[in-house]
């Protein structure tokens, strides 16, 4: 079986890599010149290997550092050097409260600092408040402001959903982007039962041995390369700077014909990788109205090298978070030469962190040249930390249209089209707006996309798996 991959990014080099190993030949097209959407690798201070997109991945989940091992990067899985996120507000650059899921806390008493006295009083009375019902879903936001108060999610929640989809948490999806928080308010009295409902299950369920997040040694933005020569060994034919234009099926067979400038390319299946409602509308519209639908957030990381001794003030930890509420331009800074110890031991004489800009809607700051970007993250950091010291170099990577975003009815969207999908033979879909944007959601959605080709689609006749 002959199968075409139409993304380069991680979910399709996924799937790229679990067809070969289940014997299919494969063919990958990435419409840019290099491999890995949204994880990517640099240098900064002409020596230095720094993650200019995601940095970790989340290993409680198996199917990210499976596939690490598989491609050789098992032995350069790194953990955090440090654990434990802070927040920036109320002037003070605080630890993260501990007890909550996504922050919304279970403990009022740990948020003292973090929220006024009225927002404190606010939170006690969750107990007190009759029942809300949720129904089939509700925003994050809508939900835990009206149970505890507007300050919990414009100083709590606000910041870590954004941290995860830059998006807003007045219209991001429960069900979707915290489902046991979902599935907690749906069964407990108030939602502070339901944190502590949702924390004594996990206290009741041992957590499997070793970190809960991990890097690799010199930057997660290997992977993609890693996963691309392991394919190409087993024969695979990777082509960059090969969009497709358009996808035909026959009325007559099951095969396929990718359209590109340079050929016409034809396999029995297609695994379409790739936020691309165009080349679905010919085959499942419904599909492709729905995709075309999907809003996606931008965003900008800013990374910098200082001197070592310039950043000796740095508060303690990973980094820190920032409520869109106090009005900063940077939504989070990650202090990477603390964090990684790879990053630090490559130039022991210099001290690397980042920040990141833009939530949904926050395009007015993205247009801003790299140079305002980088004089707006060091004001914030000058405000926040107190590092009042010109950088050594300085590295902006923007990634348009980067994030897509879950809002409430996002799983009923998604369900749609693919079910729309799987009533058309040999096609499957792939990517982070369909299961997850964490680097192991892509990596399963992947493997399920090669799957479903593999299982269904029918086995091409002799002479038939020729292009």
């Amino acid at each position: 079986m002959h199968v075409l991959v139409i993304g380069g990014g991680i979910s399709g080099l996924s799937a790229a890599h679990h067809l070969l190993v289940n014997g299919a030949r494969v063919t990958l097209l990435e419409a840019t010149d290099r491999l890995g959407g949204k994880l990517r690798t640099g240098s900064i201070a002409g020596t230095v290997a720094v993650d200019l997109g995601a940095e970790s991945l989340l290993a409680r989940r198996p199917e990210a550092v499976e596939l690490a091992r598989a491609v050789g990067l098992g032995e350069q899985l790194r953990p955090p050097t440090v654990a434990g996120g802070a927040i920036w507000t109320r002037g003070a650059v605080r630890p993260m409260p501990k007890g909550h899921v996504m922050g919304v806390p279970g403990d009022p008493a740990a948020l003292d600092g973090v929220l006024s006295p009225e927002g404190l009083a606010r939170v006690a009375d969750d107990d007190r408040l009759p029942r809300t019902e949720i129904g089939e879903d509700v925003a994050v936001g809508e939900y835990v402001a009206q149970r505890l108060g507007r300050e919990v999610v414009d100083r709590l929640v606000e910041p870590l959903l954004g941290g995860v989809y830059a998006g807003d948490a007045y219209r991001i999806s429960m069900r979707a982007a915290v489902p046991q928080l979902y599935e907690a308010a749906r069964s407990e009295r108030s939602l502070l039962a339901g944190v502590r409902a949702v924390q004594q299950r996990a206290a009741a369920t041992p957590a499997p041995p070793g970190p809960v997040f991990l890097g690799i040694e010199g930057g997660i933005g290997r992977l993609p390369g890693a996963v691309a020569d392991a394919c190409a060994a087993k024969g695979a034919d990777i082509r960059l700077r090969t969009p497709v234009l358009e996808l035909v099926r026959p009325a007559q067979g099951p095969r396929w014909a990718a359209v590109t400038e340079q050929e016409v390319i034809h396999a029995d299946a297609v695994v379409l990788a790739a936020p691309a409602p165009g080349l679905l509308a010919a085959h499942a519209p419904s599909a492709a109205a729905a995709l075309d639908r999907v809003e996606y957030a931008s965003m900008a990381l800013v990374t910098l090298a200082f001197r070592r001794a310039d950043a000796e003030g740095l508060p303690a930890g990973s980094g820190f978070l920032v409520p869109p509420v106090d009005g900063r331009a940077i939504k989070a800074a990650t202090f990477s030469g603390t964090k990684w110890d790879w990053v630090a031991a490559q130039d022991p004489s210099l001290y690397v962190l980042r920040t990141s800009l833009g939530r949904i809607g926050e395009s007015r700051v993205l247009e801003r040249d790299d140079a305002d970007l980088v004089e707006l993250s060091l004001r914030d950091l000058r405000a926040a930390t107190g590092l009042d010291a010109r950088p050594v170099d300085s590295v902006v990577t923007r990634w348009h249209r980067g994030l897509p975003q879950y809002p409430v009815g996002h799983l009923e969207r998604v369900a749609g089209i693919q079910e729309a999908v799987a009533a058309v033979p040999g096609l499957a879909v792939a990517g982070a707006v369909y299961e997850g944007v964490g680097i192991p959601a892509c990596v399963a959605g992947g493997r399920r996309a090669a799957d479903r080709v593999l299982t269904t689609t029918p086995s091409p006749r002799a002479g038939e798996d020729d292009e």
